[in-house]
């Protein structure tokens, strides 16, 4: 639809994390500093936290990309809502360790053995847990148990955990003190900057071949910097039924009457959710 009346090669705002689409933002050059750094120990773990919506996944994809494929295995774990023993499962199978038939046992002295070969060869294995604010406390000791693993006096595991700023507030459980104790670098991801957001918004739209149609008014920036609080998935929801507004509109420009239009409808819609803060409003979705 709007992709072909504005000549696009593709659509540049679906919300599946799309590394292509990758925008640095400070808050994101600052998070993958940290997460080199943290790289760069080779022990324990590493904790990137930040709101839905907020690129964590596009930054880890980032991350994994500049990482050089044949120093690093990666057991990459997207399914948080799992016992620890099916962790501890998905974890090995991430290392091409068949778990069928094995009990608890025979996978952690399996795992170890794997683990202590690649790191002979050379190989930094690396687990990668998204949406880590969703495991149990079980699950979590899991991890932490798995980090003690070593070979030729060091350790041959690291961990990656990103989830939702909820997950710092977990940290401070007792419980969790000594997974705590283990962290080397920590950081929380931001959303952009209102000097960002035109650049981010243009830097998509470039991608996807974007050469000037539709033009935006300068105005409209601030607006939707305002109306989603500079959260790159709000803004890819907005734009993309800003787009196709303009379409059906037969519009060339994007100017403010159609931000508001489309704001208004997505708040109705319960998209976007308004709150009052000091010195004006602040939206939410």
């Amino acid at each position: 639809m709007y992709r072909e009346f504005y000549g696009l090669s593709e659509l540049p705002f679906q919300l599946t994390p799309d590394p292509r689409f990758y925008f640095e933002s400070e808050s994101h050059r600052r998070a993958l500093s940290y997460l080199l750094y943290g790289l760069d120990k080779a022990e324990g773990f590493v904790v990137v936290t930040g709101e839905v919506g907020s690129g964590k996944t596009v930054l880890l994809d980032e991350l994994l990309s500049r990482l050089e494929a044949t120093r690093y295995a990666v057991s990459r774990i997207e399914t948080t809502q799992l016992d620890a023993d099916d962790l501890l499962r998905l974890i090995a199978l991430g290392f091409h360790i068949e778990t069928q038939g094995r009990d608890k046992a025979s996978i952690l002295s399996h795992l170890h053995d794997v683990l202590r070969d690649l790191q002979g060869t050379g190989v930094r294995p690396l687990i990668v847990v998204d949406e880590v604010q969703n495991l149990s406390l079980a699950g979590l000791e899991e991890l932490r148990m798995l980090s003690n693993f070593r070979g030729e006096g060091r350790p041959v595991l690291q961990a990656l955990l990103l989830g939702q700023p909820q997950f710092r507030e977990r940290l401070l459980a007792p419980d969790l003190e000594q997974l705590r104790q283990r962290i080397v670098a920590s950081c929380a991801l931001r959303g952009l900057e209102e000097n960002e957001t035109r650049g981010y918004i243009e830097h998509r739209l470039s991608t996807a071949g974007w050469i000037g149609d539709p033009a935006f008014a300068t105005e409209v920036f601030p607006m939707l910097f305002r109306a989603t609080g500079g959260v790159p998935r709000r803004i890819n929801m907005l734009l993309e039924r800003l787009l196709l507004l303009g379409f059906l509109d037969e519009r060339h420009d994007i100017e403010q009457a159609m931000v508001q239009q489309v704001v208004r409808e997505m708040r109705e819609e319960g998209l976007l959710l308004t709150m009052h803060v000091a010195g004006g409003e602040r939206t939410l979705g």
